[in-house]
């Protein structure tokens, strides 16, 4: 049976190593010193629960996997049958092809064509480039077509700091708003709501014993830096999920039955919410023959 992440590709600098799958460009490792800062599985396996794949060009649910693209109905592939939407994109299960890998970075690129569905051909690229304690993700999209299109960037890592227990971990978002979702459906309904006062109130830290989530954070505060900064947290050690501006979103997931963790904690850089080719929310409008350039990264400290 062939291997459902394709080929394995190693990435290191210093004492911090990655590992990259041929199939979906996917990552499906990253630690220093040997100490585990995403969610992996073995390499004969399929990722756990989307684990470290690469959401194009939508992230999340399409309601009904049916959109409308100037004025005509497009409908793509069921992919989450027991919803009947249309989940995180068109390329995680396709075989990427490699561009250039070095010691410490490496760099995919992917056709998506067109096809039921999705009318307009798009040239995807993802680098991977790891620094002593960071891993940086550059994304990178080109419409290919004779018209304009609205696409969406996602990605789903599971994170966690060695082998704390995700229950003691401590999280802290820079979302001012949450979208509320339909119960049971997991699409958005209405508009954000701000989260003074309730139990989407990260800002300040809250530990994760307790706390359910399967939610869309947006009204994202920019730092000094002009990053998003999401931080786990535990005792002195912090990893910081930065984004840049474009990454609009966040969406947190925390799963009882990870394979491998248990209990686990995803956090999602996105560009756009659930359902966005309906709602048109945050798409990135791309011409034809332009680009977009986006990148996110993991940070270390302590």
């Amino acid at each position: 049976m062939a291997n459902p992440t394709g080929q394995q590709f190693e990435i290191v600098r210093g004492n911090a190593r990655a590992v990259v799958t041929e199939i979906g460009a996917g990552l499906r490792a990253f630690e220093v010193s040997g100490v585990p800062y995403v969610e992996t599985f073995p390499e004969d396996a399929k990722p756990p629960k989307g684990a470290g794949q690469v959401l194009l060009p939508w992230p999340n649910r399409t309601k009904a996997a049916q959109w409308t693209y100037h004025g005509e109905l497009q409908q793509l592939e069921v992919t989450e049958e027991a919803r009947g939407n249309a989940i995180h994109g068109l390329t995680r299960h396709s075989e990427w092809t490699l561009v250039e890998h070095a010691e410490s970075s490496i760099t995919f690129e992917i056709e998506v064509a067109e096809q039921p569905g999705w009318p307009v051909p798009l040239h995807a690229r993802i680098t991977y480039e790891v620094a002593p304690r960071e891993l940086i993700v550059t994304h990178e999209l080109r419409n290919e077509g004779e018209s304009e299109i609205g696409v969406g960037v996602g990605t789903h890592p599971y994170f966690r700091l060695g082998d704390v227990p995700t229950d003691e971990l401590t999280l802290t978002l820079s979302a001012t708003r949450v979208r509320p979702y339909v119960a049971g459906e997991q699409l958005p309904y209405g508009e954000e709501q701000d989260v003074e006062g309730t139990e989407y109130d990260f800002r300040s830290g809250t530990v994760l014993a307790k706390v359910d989530l399967d939610t869309a954070f947006g009204g994202l505060a920019l730092g000094e830096d002009g990053q998003h900064h999401h931080v786990l947290s535990h005792g002195d050690k912090r990893l910081d999920v930065w984004t840049g501006p474009d990454f609009r979103w966040v969406q947190v997931f925390t799963p009882e039955d990870l394979v491998g963790r248990g209990r686990a904690v995803a956090i999602e850089p996105m560009t756009c919410p659930a359902d966005a080719l309906n709602s048109g929310t945050d798409l990135i409008n791309l011409e034809p023959g332009t680009s977009w350039t986006g990148s996110w990264g993991i940070r270390l400290h302590g």
